[in-house]
């Protein structure tokens, strides 16, 4: 690296004798690589921190750990939604690479070659993404989340070329924080879980890790978290390992969903039995058009996910008797069937991350067409539940 190369924007930190110095870094820039690798060649420092958790740093050193994915486990541990969230979020970081010739997080990767080569102990300090993803989506309102999912979908359906904007954006902060930097700018719900309590966990992993037991840490991460991660380290006098363990922790989930599911499951049986008490005839109406509306949208979001014949079939058939049954989903039992009569192969799970890359890539792997059934028969289902119960309470009243 040239001595009158532009460097990046730093910050130094001094807590229990160690001294902090925070290397901000431009996520897909060839520069800030360059950078982290001469700083730390520079042997100046006795450990390097970088802005990753395990399960990235996992990505990174074993790209084929998606072949060992249990997909139907996946689903009936209701982490159907994380994994199309983390791989939606991985297409777009492909795009990124293909379009500029640089992989976004090269930098930490380097940090981490680097450090590892020279024998520095190497920590990570970001929240698991999965934590984060899972805060960030409890974290806001119901009516917000069709904002979060509709960018994530969005970022598939978008051309495939990244606009110079978003590229300016990336060069403040990470892949998540750009797909979602909009809503979080006029949204503390959002700005929380995504940016302030992942400063606050990276300054708590500092002092928990390094604060006292060396004498200097680089500290490798986006420019954006620069700031919040100086102040923290400066003011906090909390325990580190407290805060960290609160910052891990999921906000309990709202007891309305569920409540709600039992009410409708109620109102529609209720509806069965009044329409019956009238006239049979009545009655089998009902049943019908909650069969007919029901079952419908969910088979229809079932076939726009190109799922097979037999699993369009299986969605019609289960999605009013799950409806029902608030325990089990419609986009469960059309994802299994769908993984039943076209099971996914080594390749499949081999090539997922470059298939999903561009929005095609989801309809003809199995693995992700299996996600989209998942997705697309879970909202179909929903759609036809208000509608047909819609429908039911108006034939009551005009009977």
């Amino acid at each position: 690296m040239p001595e009158n190369a532009p460097t990046g924007p730093r910050k130094h930190v001094t807590v229990q004798g160690t001294e902090f110095v925070l290397l901000g870094t431009a996520h897909i820039s060839q520069a800030s690589t360059e950078e982290v690798t001469h700083e730390i060649r520079s042997g100046t420092y006795d450990a390097v921190a970088i802005e990753l958790c395990e399960s990235r740093m996992r990505a990174f050193r074993e790209p084929d750990h998606l072949e060992r994915m249990d997909l139907f486990q996946v689903l009936r541990d209701g982490r159907g939604g994380l994994v199309m969230a983390s791989l939606a979020l991985g297409a777009y970081q492909q795009r990124l690479a293909e379009q500029l010739g640089v992989e976004p997080g090269a930098e930490m990767k380097a940090a981490a070659a680097e450090a590892e080569a020279r024998g520095h102990e190497l920590v990570l300090v970001d929240r698991e993404v999965g934590v984060t993803m899972r805060r960030l989506y409890r974290n806001v309102p119901w009516w917000q989340r069709f904002g979060l999912i509709g960018g994530l979908i969005g970022s598939l359906a978008s051309s495939q070329r990244i606009s110079a904007e978003e590229v300016e954006r990336l060069k403040q902060g990470d892949i998540l924080e750009s797909t979602f930097r909009e809503l979080a700018q006029s949204s503390r719900a959002l700005y929380q879980p995504l940016i302030g309590e992942r400063d606050q966990y990276m300054a708590a992993r500092l002092l928990e890790s390094c604060a006292g037991r060396f004498q200097r840490v680089l500290v490798v991460l986006g420019a954006g978290h620069l700031e919040g991660v100086a102040r923290y380290l400066a003011e906090t006098d909390e325990d580190p390992r407290s805060r960290r363990y609160e910052l891990d922790q999921m906000p309990p989930p709202a007891r309305w969903p569920r409540y709600l599911a039992y009410l409708v499951a109620i109102v529609i049986l209720t509806g069965f039995a009044i329409g019956f008490s009238r006239s049979p005839e009545l009655g089998w109406t009902l049943v019908a058009n909650w069969v007919l509306i029901n079952g419908g949208f969910s088979a229809l979001g079932t076939a726009l996910a190109y799922g097979h014949p037999v699993t369009v079939v299986g969605a019609f058939l289960a999605a009013p008797l799950t409806s029902l049954n608030p325990t089990i989903g419609a986009g469960f039992v059309a994802a299994a069937i769908e993984l039943t009569v076209r099971r996914p192969r080594v390749g499949d799970f081999r090539a997922l991350r470059k298939h999903v890359a561009h929005w095609r890539g989801w309809w003809t792997n199995r693995v992700a067409r299996t996600l989209l059934v998942f997705f697309f028969a879970s909202l179909g289902s929903a759609i036809g539940t208000y509608l047909a119960g819609a429908r039911i309470i108006e034939r009551l009243i005009a009977a």
